[in-house]
């Protein structure tokens, strides 16, 4: 059990060593809000798609590309998204309801559930939550749109709109991109992989770190009990409805764990934006955020160390 429990530190603790790296230089005032709002662009708009476009341009499609796990992710993110919007009618008032079920349902696949997906599987980790990065970033930022313009007097919620968001994604171009590259096999040329490769090593660490320097306490003391409720059902509501049905489908290995990787990831950075955007409760988002992060370095250990010792991962 020990030797289990090491082994799940050795996965996850880079991760999160990051993340509370990004809290401290933001408190030491070696990084400020301008710097995260810029490296964070950056990330999004140029090294997390090279890192995507190289996942999949690496991958093997026959054995990373599995019709079974991404009907069932998405089938189960379907689900996901509306228990958290059904429980925010039950437990919001109207104007908070697309904060908090954005919040409940939202994680952060892109940046955590790669890392961590990567950290545990290596290439194939990659390849596969490239995969799953793919379905995340176009269901994420469709739905988020969408419950977000339900109670938003700014926000546009007709499919002309949400189709040009989620379509002028760097993150989903580079995955459409990178897809006949990969199934027809044709590579780059050397200098052009290298220099996309020096691109796709910063996005972890520069993300992670962002995500920490976001991280404020003060919101958290905020928003209180409500916040609090939404975290508990992303951290431990959906991810074991989620990771049990995959379980008892026939998920086993890899694919179980990348699964619950994803599922048990802590709320998306990206959720803060939106909400500001759409003129919501933002220190609910961001409050969400802090407690789910933090709830994610424990859950998460537990988690695999409890896949791992009855073997099913």
């Amino acid at each position: 059990m020990l030797a289990i429990f090491l082994q799940t530190l050795t996965i996850t603790a880079p991760v999160f060593a990051m993340l509370f790296l990004g809290v401290l230089l933001k408190r030491i005032n070696w990084i400020n809000d301008n710097f995260i709002h810029t490296a964070s662009a950056l990330v999004f708009n140029v090294t997390m798609p090279a890192l995507l476009f190289l996942g999949i341009l690496h991958a093997d499609l026959h054995s990373a590309l599995k019709p079974e796990l991404l009907i069932y992710f998405s089938v189960a993110t379907l689900v996901g998204f509306a228990l958290a919007w059904g429980w925010a009618i039950f437990r919001c008032p109207r104007e908070d309801r697309g904060i908090y079920a954005q919040g409940a349902f939202r994680g952060n696949n892109g940046v955590i559930g790669l890392a961590l997906a990567a950290s545990m599987y290596g290439d194939y980790g990659i390849s596969l939550g490239a995969i799953l990065a793919g379905l995340v970033i176009l269901f994420y930022n469709t739905l988020s749109t969408i419950v977000l313009a339900v109670y938003s007097p700014v926000i546009k919620s007709d499919p002309w709109s949400i189709c040009k968001s989620v379509l002028a994604n760097p993150l989903i171009l580079s995955v459409i991109a990178a897809t006949p590259f990969a199934y027809f096999q044709i590579g780059l040329p050397n200098w052009l992989e290298t220099s996309g490769r020096y691109l796709a090593d910063m996005t972890l660490p520069l993300a992670l770190i962002c995500i920490g320097g976001t991280l404020s306490l003060a919101a958290l003391r905020q928003s209180g009990n409500m916040a609090l409720s939404a975290s508990l059902v992303k951290m431990i509501g959906l991810p074991l409805v989620a990771t049990v049905g995959a379980w008892l489908y026939g998920f086993r290995g890899p694919e179980l764990g990348i699964l619950f990787l994803y599922f048990g990831a802590p709320t998306a950075a990206a959720s803060f934006v939106m909400a500001r955007a759409a003129q919501g409760n933002h220190e609910l988002a961001a409050a969400i955020i802090v407690i789910t992060t933090l709830m994610a370095a424990v859950t998460t250990n537990i988690g695999i160390f409890v896949l791992q010792a009855g073997g099913w991962i």
